[in-house]
Order: C-alpha cells, then sequence, then structure tokens
C-alpha cells in the first residue's frame, strides 16, 4: 500500500475500511471505522462537540435527520469516519468530494475533524488524516483540503507537522442565510 507524503506507516496494523479491506491501524487502542446509520445521534453528538469547540455552537441549524439523509440517504454525497479508541467513539472525520479544474480530478473537502478532548495526544486526529490521505492515494484524487480557523494554533501546528501547508494568500468567501437568499432574487433581474 503507498502512503501519502507526511503519513508514518511505521505505525500501521490492520483494521476493516468502509470496503472491507484492510487498512493500517495507528497503534494501541486507535481504530477507523466507516460511519454506520446506527451512528446518527454519536455523529451529531461530534457535531455539537466541535461547535462548541470552535464558539459556533449557536451557528448549528442542523438535526440528526439532516445528517442521517446527507450521510447515508439514497446518493450519500458526505461521508464520516469514526475514531475509537479501545472500542469507545472519540472523534470523526466528515468529507466529501471536490473537483479541481487545474488538475481534472476530485479531491476530498475535510468539513470537519474532531476529536475529544479526552481522548487528544493519542494519535486519532492523525489516525484520521491518514485513513483520508489514503483514500486520495488509492483514488487517484488530486488534492485533501480543509480550512482552519485563524485563532485554532494547535491545530494550525499539528497540520503542518504532517505535511499540510497553510495557505495564506487563500480566504473563504461564504454566503448563507438572507445574504444567499437576496442575491439569488436579485440575480435574476
Amino acid at each position: 500500500m503507498q502512503f501519502a507524503k507526511g503519513v508514518n506507516k511505521d505505525v500501521s496494523e490492520r483494521v476493516m475500511s468502509a470496503q472491507g479491506q484492510s487498512e493500517p491501524r495507528y497503534g494501541q487502542g486507535v481504530g477507523i471505522r466507516p460511519a454506520e446509520p446506527v451512528d446518527t445521534a454519536l455523529i451529531f453528538d461530534l457535531i455539537r462537540e466541535l461547535a462548541d469547540y470552535e464558539k459556533l455552537a449557536d451557528a448549528v441549524d442542523a438535526t440528526p435527520a439532516m445528517i442521517a439523509e446527507a450521510l447515508f440517504g439514497e446518493k450519500p454525497r458526505l461521508f464520516c469516519a469514526i475514531a475509537e479508541w479501545d472500542g469507545q467513539a472519540a472523534g470523526l472525520a466528515v468529507w466529501f468530494l471536490n473537483f479541481s479544474t487545474f488538475r481534472g480530478r476530485h479531491g476530498v473537502y475535510l468539513e470537519d475533524l474532531f476529536v475529544r478532548p479526552a481522548y487528544r495526544g493519542k494519535g486519532l486526529g492523525k489516525a484520521l488524516m491518514a485513513h483520508l490521505a489514503r483514500r486520495c492515494v488509492e483514488e487517484g484524487y488530486a488534492r485533501f483540503e480543509w480550512s482552519v480557523l485563524d485563532w485554532n494554533a494547535p491545530s494550525i501546528a499539528f497540520y503542518e507537522s504532517i505535511g499540510a501547508q497553510v495557505l495564506p494568500d487563500w480566504k473563504i468567501c461564504r454566503m448563507s442565510g438572507d445574504a444567499l437568499n437576496s442575491f439569488a432574487k436579485g440575480a435574476q433581474r
């Protein structure tokens, strides 16, 4: 198995992936598994915990039903991996496919990465990131991208330690809520 730059294969053992194939394990007690419909409440709880950590709890208007439909509906376009420590749910990665017209291929966009505070420092974040990096390599995807809040120095340091570049020249642009509705109506004129 090939590993993406910055992924340490020395910590590899075997666990099962979503396709039933073996994939490296990251150290004693760490496991990564695909989310299942029974995990919906857990996933929603982890999303809420992430929102609390990012000081964005008031921004969450998703419901468990919305998350379940996005992940497990007829044609899911959102994906999730659960990190476990000794069989206990400890974190998650939520992602979807994006596309680079410059590269002519899909990539993975990591929407959320979260590890519960009690499980930090045990390699779970790195295991989740390596899981997605491998998926990119195995599927021939061009990129693995995500955003990080500028005040989140521990996460920035972690991402840089695994080989990621924090792109200072790029800014996230977002339109939602009233601005989105107003622009959509006004752009039709």
